[in-house]
């Protein structure tokens, strides 16, 4: 990041320029006539190591194009359209990734070239291996009472877009579970030099929950979607986000009696739980890794082609 200092200068808005790119001419002195238009492309390059975009509590991180046009004795007019970007972290040594290559049948009589990899499909191969399904990551919950129930996920890292997926196991537990909630939260610590008051507390958010009543139960599961407009885990010199689960079980003091059958399949009965309950609540978050997903699945957001347009 560079300019770090400087203030931008456009009404309306607060803040500082964390980079800027150098201006480009792409054109001068031009002249149309009655019908005729002109198209020319602009490219630029994003450093690999920037902020992502980001719309926090504390902190905002807004990526801008600015396009600035002059008529002749008219004041010059400003366009600024606002783009998205997604970084994924640990790709400035592309030689660390170079080396997986596909078995694939070749011809002797041809001159073989090795494929040329760019940058956006390093990443997404990155992304692929990452958030890819393991072995199961198996968690036994636990009070000081005993054991209450038993967490699997096949991957603690996704992408945004995905959906998150846990199974829980009561079969074995000794403390009844009446009920467990999952909520997917993402937390934004401010780094201590940039804190208004010390002591600040990191800003968690919400996005969805998980809510189900599981007294009796002996397996379920729960799914998390993640949003695709939400932002992947970062580090910055202002602000870190990162990513977990908060979970939350209630569960009995005291033991419950499992519901009786009746003797004759053919006969039904209804259970009828306790008027009066005693309960206590155990709180638990598991740290998970989100990260970034290919651009056109979070272009995705809104299928709405947009267009800009500066009247001279």
């Amino acid at each position: 990041m560079v300019d770090v200092g400087n203030v931008i200068n456009f009404p309306g808005e607060r803040g500082l320029t964390v980079w800027s790119s150098k201006p480009k001419i792409l054109f001068c002195d031009l002249r149309l006539g009655p019908g005729e238009q002109k198209t020319y492309l602009y490219k630029e390059g994003i450093p690999k190591d920037v902020p992502p975009s980001f719309k926090g509590q504390s902190v905002k991180y807004s990526y801008k194009l600015t396009i600035g046009t002059q008529k002749l004795e008219c004041p010059a007019r400003l366009l600024r359209v606002p783009f998205r970007v997604l970084v994924l972290y640990g790709l400035n040594d592309l030689n660390v990734y170079a080396s997986g290559e596909e078995v694939t049948p070749s011809n002797p009589f041809l001159e073989q070239r090795p494929p040329e990899n760019t940058l956006l499909e390093v990443a997404l191969q990155v992304l692929s291996t990452v958030t890819a399904k393991r072995s199961p990551h198996c968690f036994n919950i636990t009070n000081a009472r005993g054991k209450v129930a038993r967490l699997c996920m096949f991957k603690q890292a996704f992408k945004i877009g995905e959906d998150i997926v846990g199974t829980f196991d009561f079969s074995d537990a000794s403390i009844p579970c009446v009920q467990f909630s999952a909520t997917l939260q993402s937390e934004e610590q401010i780094s201590e030099e940039c804190r208004k008051k010390p002591g600040q507390l990191p800003i968690t958010m919400s996005y969805c929950k998980h809510q189900d009543f599981c007294l009796h139960s002996r397996k379920t599961h729960f799914s998390l979607p993640i949003p695709l407009s939400a932002s992947p885990g970062f580090i910055s010199d202002i602000v870190t986000l990162k990513w977990k689960i908060h979970f939350e079980f209630i569960t009995s003091q005291n033991a419950i009696p499992p519901h009786a059958a009746p003797s004759n399949p053919a006969e039904c009965s209804t259970w009828r739980g306790p008027e009066n309950l005693e309960v206590e609540t155990m709180v638990w978050d598991l740290p998970i890794k989100v990260f970034p997903t290919n651009p056109l699945h979070a272009s995705n957001v809104s299928l709405l082609k947009t267009s800009s347009m500066v009247e001279m």
